[in-house]
Formats: C-alpha cells, sequence, structure tokens
C-alpha cells in the first residue's frame, strides 16, 4: 500500500473508499456556496485536500460514474493527473455535458482518486522507425 501524506482545510473530507475493492477513492467538493454548473460549463472545484505524493507515482482523477450516467457531469481532462511534485490544492475540473444546470453542494463526492506507479522514460531520436502490421492507422482504423 502507498501511503500518501495529505493536509486538509478546516471541514474539508479526506479522499475515502467506499467498498473494500473500490480502485478509486471518492473526493468532495469543499465549497463555502452551492455551484450551479450550467450546460456545456466546466469549472475547478475545490477540495481542500493538498497532498504529498511519492515521487515514483502519480494521482490520476477519475469521474465517478454515477454522476456520468445520471447528470451527464464528468471530469473533463479525465484521467487528469497530480504530479508528485504538486503541493497545491487538488480542484476536480467537472464538466456538464447534460442540458440542464447542476448544483453542487459542499460535500458532494465529485470524482475519484487513483494512484498509479509511473516510469520515466528517454525519448530517443532515430532516423527511422521499425514497421507494423498497423502502420499509421488510428481513430477507428481497426473497425467499429
Amino acid at each position: 500500500m502507498t501511503d500518501i501524506k495529505i493536509t486538509l482545510k478546516d471541514g474539508a473530507r479526506a479522499p475515502s473508499y467506499q467498498t473494500e475493492g473500490s480502485a478509486g477513492a471518492d473526493v468532495s467538493a469543499f465549497l463555502v456556496d452551492d455551484y450551479v454548473l450550467s450546460p456545456g460549463e466546466w469549472a475547478g472545484i475545490p477540495t481542500g485536500i493538498f497532498m504529498a505524493i511519492p515521487e515514483g507515482y502519480e494521482v490520476q482523477v477519475r469521474p465517478r460514474s454515477g454522476l456520468a450516467f445520471r447528470n451527464g457531469i464528468t471530469v473533463l481532462n479525465a484521467p487528469g493527473t497530480i504530479d508528485s511534485d504538486y503541493r497545491g490544492e487538488v480542484k476536480v475540473i467537472l464538466m456538464n455535458h447534460s442540458k440542464v444546470p447542476f448544483t453542487i453542494h459542499n460535500g458532494d463526492r465529485i470524482a475519484q482518486l487513483v494512484v498509479q506507479k509511473v516510469e520515466r522514460s528517454s525519448f530517443t531520436k532515430v532516423a527511422a522507425l521499425d514497421e507494423t502490421e498497423r502502420q499509421s492507422g488510428g481513430f477507428g482504423s481497426t473497425g467499429v
């Protein structure tokens, strides 16, 4: 298990797993006033959470399936990445894909955090790349 140190603004909720098998820990909105997210709008919603992620790891910010399915609310840059050297407040970029306004209340679970091990790579310039059967086919080139 990876230990991530956190600090919280007074009244903010720590990330929490809802079941034993949950891959993501839910995070909640930390708001003074309700926020109405209009159709087609996106906003950075504060969580009141600050983290020290160990080097070699990232925390991914992902949508909650219930919000997406029931309300058309998702994380705009899913999955968002929180790097190990970031120490600012975690904010979630939510977008309303529905046709009706959606109200976010303080304490609403708005996203989930998934901890992932990452590996840095080197990028080597070469004269040519090896050939594959697929080559440059993309964006549906293998069928629907």
